[in-house]
């Protein structure tokens, strides 16, 4: 089975639609599947609800496809560093399903290893945890979270075999890999596709079971966030 397709465009080509529950990974900027992002913009589709740790950055990353309006519900962590995110969420024309970090990192690791739901202490007694079933353990409150298994996960890894085993550089790893495995459907964006059986097993970090499409990108663009602080006296 060949899982390599010539272009981001056509990795993508049959599987996205409107409506749909989409992963993607990355950690703020960091190994964020640019070129899989941007095709999925220039594919059109709307109506998305898109699950990922946040929502890229103005008009870079997740950011595009807020900017031309393709998602209308995020299912994220954390959303400060982009202004329109908040602009639109706060007028109303975008949905947020806010989660705690480790909850949204176990929601897809659940989804990927077929466990419907599980109970967690965080988010008790917060607006997290309205709506949501409780039940005390050993003296303490619970609210039962439900996993999250997306029709289909965009990932980027620094490399792949041609079978689809992967190897993630450092913290570029982040959220990708709960995200592979959570996905129906997996795609992913790498930097160096070479031969199946090149890996040392051991250094792979997430086998190919999990991946069915592969798209080159030899040139992202990696843009790093700087912090920027107000200079004292001003």
């Amino acid at each position: 089975m060949n899982k390599i397709y010539p272009s981001a465009a056509k990795a993508l080509e049959g599987i996205v639609r409107d409506g749909q529950l989409l992963a993607v990974g990355g950690f703020g900027l960091c190994g964020i599947p640019e070129a899989l992002i941007d095709a999925l913009c220039a594919s059109g589709v709307k109506d998305l609800t898109v699950i990922s740790n946040n929502a890229g950055v103005d008009g870079f990353g997740l950011g595009k496809l807020l900017d031309t309006r393709q998602i209308t519900k995020m299912i994220s962590s954390y959303v400060g560093e982009n202004k329109e995110f908040e602009r639109q969420f706060l007028s109303g024309e975008l949905k947020l399903e806010f989660t705690p970090q480790g909850t949204l990192a176990e929601k897809l690791r659940a989804g990927g290893a077929g466990i419907p739901a599980f109970y967690v202490r965080t988010g008790v007694g917060t607006l997290i945890a309205e709506g949501k079933e409780a039940r005390e353990f050993d003296g303490h409150q619970y609210i039962l979270e439900h996993a999250l298994v997306p029709e289909v996960s965009l990932v980027k890894a620094w490399k792949a075999d041609k079978s689809g085993n992967l190897i993630f550089r450092r913290t570029a790893r982040n959220f990708n890999p709960a995200v592979a495995m959570a996905g129906k459907l997996t795609v992913v964006e790498v930097e160096e596709i070479v031969e199946t059986g090149t890996f040392d097993p051991d250094a792979v970090h997430l086998p190919g079971i999990y991946v069915h499409r592969i798209v080159l990108n030899v040139t992202p663009e990696k843009r790093i966030e700087q912090r920027t602080v107000t200079s004292k006296g001003v």
